[in-house]
C-alpha cells in the first residue's frame, strides 16, 4: 500500500484479517468449551459462604494463615489484610468442613496457636450469590443493548452490530481464561469485565470516528484501505494507551496484595484482548457486515 500520510506507520493488518479470525475463534472455542466442561470458579460473593474478620493480638502473615486453614481437603480460602497487619478478612465456601455449626470449632482448631478475637461473622447464601450472578448478567446486557443503541446513532446501525460483536469477543475471551485457569470469580472480577467493555469500546469508538471521516475525505481508495488507513493512523493512540494502562495494572498486581489480584489479572487480560480487537476485530467485522458495499455506494 502507499504511504498517504506522513509519520503513519503503514501495517496491512486488514490482510492478516484471516489469521486474527482464526486466532479469535481458537480462543473462543477454548472459552465455551471451558464453560461446559469445567463452568467459573463462582467465589463466595456468587456462592454460599462465609466472611469472617479475625483481629489477633500480633500482626500475622497471610501466607502462614491461608496454609493452616487450607487443611482438611478444604478449598483455599481467600485471605486479605483489614486496615492492619493484625485485622484479616477470611472468606470461606460453604462445604462439610466449614458450616454454621462449626465454623468456630475449625478456626479455634486450625489456629490454636494464635491469639485472635473474632469481630465479624456473616454468612452468604446461595440465594444471595444467585440474585448476585442475575444482576450481573443483566447489568452486561444492558450496557451491551446501550452501546448498541449509542454507536447506531452517532455512527449507523452496522457500525454498532460491529462494536458489539467486538465486545462480546473480549468478555467471552476474558471470562473463558478465568474459566481455563479456574481462577476466583468474584464482585471484583465483574467489575473489572464491565470495566474492560467501556475501555474496549472506547478504543472501538476512536477507530470508527476515523474510519467514518476517510470515508468521506479519501474518495480515490477501496473500503478496505481506508480501513487499513484508519487503523494505522489511531494505532499510536491504541498502543500508548494501552501500554500505561498496563503499566499501573502490572504495578496493582504485584503490589496490590490479594485483595485485588483477580481485578487486575482481569483488567489486564481484557486490556490485552481489547487492544487486539480493536485493531484486529472491529473494523474486519465492518467488511463481513456490508459496510463496504453501503461506503462505497456514498461516494
Amino acid at each position: 500500500m502507499i504511504k498517504i500520510f506522513k509519520n503513519v506507520v503503514d501495517y496491512n493488518f486488514i490482510q492478516k484479517r484471516f489469521f486474527a479470525l482464526i486466532l479469535s475463534g481458537i480462543l473462543i472455542v477454548l472459552s465455551l468449551g471451558s464453560f461446559l466442561y469445567q463452568g467459573i470458579n463462582w467465589g463466595i460473593d456468587f456462592s454460599s459462604g462465609y466472611i469472617v474478620q479475625l483481629k489477633f493480638q500480633d500482626n500475622v502473615e497471610i501466607d502462614n494463615l491461608s496454609q493452616k486453614l487450607s487443611k482438611s481437603n478444604l478449598a483455599k480460602p481467600v485471605l486479605q489484610y483489614y486496615g492492619s497487619k493484625n485485622e484479616v478478612i477470611v472468606k470461606f465456601q460453604e462445604n462439610s468442613f466449614v458450616n454454621e455449626k462449626n465454623i468456630n470449632e475449625f478456626l479455634l482448631q486450625n489456629l490454636e496457636d494464635q491469639s485472635y478475637k473474632l469481630m465479624k461473622l456473616e454468612f452468604v447464601g446461595s440465594q444471595i450469590g444467585s440474585e448476585l450472578r442475575d444482576k450481573g448478567e443483566w447489568a452486561m446486557l444492558v450496557a451491551l443493548l446501550s452501546i448498541l443503541v449509542y454507536i447506531g446513532f452517532r455512527f449507523e446501525f452496522l457500525y454498532g452490530i460491529g462494536a458489539i460483536f467486538a465486545l462480546i469477543h473480549d468478555v467471552i475471551i476474558t471470562v473463558g481464561i478465568f474459566s481455563l485457569i479456574q481462577l476466583e470469580f468474584d464482585l471484583s472480577v465483574l467489575s473489572a469485565i464491565l470495566a474492560v467493555i467501556g475501555y474496549s469500546l472506547n478504543d472501538t469508538i476512536v477507530v470508527f470516528d476515523r474510519i467514518r471521516e476517510n470515508t468521506r475525505t479519501i474518495r480515490e481508495s477501496s473500503f478496505m484501505k481506508i480501513l487499513n488507513i484508519s487503523i494505522n493512523q489511531t494505532l499510536n493512540r491504541t498502543v500508548v494507551t494501552s501500554l500505561t494502562t498496563l503499566f499501573v495494572l502490572v504495578s496493582l498486581l504485584l503490589l496490590g496484595g490479594i485483595a485485588v489480584t483477580n481485578f487486575a489479572i482481569a483488567m489486564i487480560v481484557g486490556v490485552l484482548i481489547g487492544t487486539y480487537s480493536s485493531i484486529f476485530v472491529a473494523g474486519s467485522s465492518l467488511i463481513y457486515l456490508g459496510v463496504q458495499v453501503q461506503s462505497e455506494d456514498q461516494k
